[in-house]
């Protein structure tokens, strides 16, 4: 048991008790606990495996590669569209926790197996997003703009085309690409400073 996360699960406000039982399920099959990104890792051999998120209406165990995970009982949740690898499990109660344990246990292990196997998940190809018209209109009508995007890296491509991607109204989306278009022309990726 790390100190790190014994410090992170005595400041948790909600999900306490059901943060506390997932701990001990994953700990039970003998992976290494670790503090990562703010949140209770555990690792195979220095890989991580699963992690442990508690989110307001809901907390869960999120499996890093779980998009390889066979998933029998149909239980793991794709967070979003965008989600290409990691799958979550999700919980409002201790006692949900209690009744899926084996079946936690047993995608931990699967998913223990995926990390000795060296399986990797196929991400997408930069060039299978698409890019949403608006942002392609003004790509089209600014050459420097579009010179700047095309040097940006392929992470920081798919950053802007995901957020430029996300709102429903054509106005938003346009709206978007204006606030960024500077930020862009400055080699910057979205949340770059």
């Amino acid at each position: 048991m790390n100190p790190k996360v014994d410090r992170y699960l005595s400041k948790a406000k909600k999900w306490q008790k059901e943060l506390e039982k997932l701990r001990m399920t994953i700990l039970d099959c003998h992976l290494t606990e670790e503090l990562k990104w703010g949140v209770p890792c555990y690792t195979f051999q220095e890989s991580n495996v699963v992690l442990i998120h508690a989110f307001k209406e809901y907390c869960a165990i999120l499996f890093v590669k779980g998009a390889l995970l066979n998933d029998a009982n149909g239980i793991l949740i794709q967070q979003t569209k965008n989600t290409q690898a990691a799958r979550q499990i999700r919980f409002t109660d201790v006692r949900e926790i209690v009744e899926m344990e084996d079946v936690l246990k047993a995608c931990i292990y699967e998913a223990i197996e995926v990390e000795k196997a060296g399986l990797k998940v196929e991400f997408k190809k930069d060039t299978e997003f698409i890019i949403p018209e608006e942002f392609q209109n003004t790509l089209d009508e600014i050459p420097a703009l579009k010179t700047a995007f095309d040097a940006l890296t392929p992470g920081r491509q798919r950053g802007y085309i995901l957020y430029f991607s996300a709102p429903k109204q054509s106005r938003t989306r346009e709206s978007r690409v204006e606030k960024c278009m500077q930020q862009i022309l400055n080699g910057k990726g979205l949340n770059d400073q």
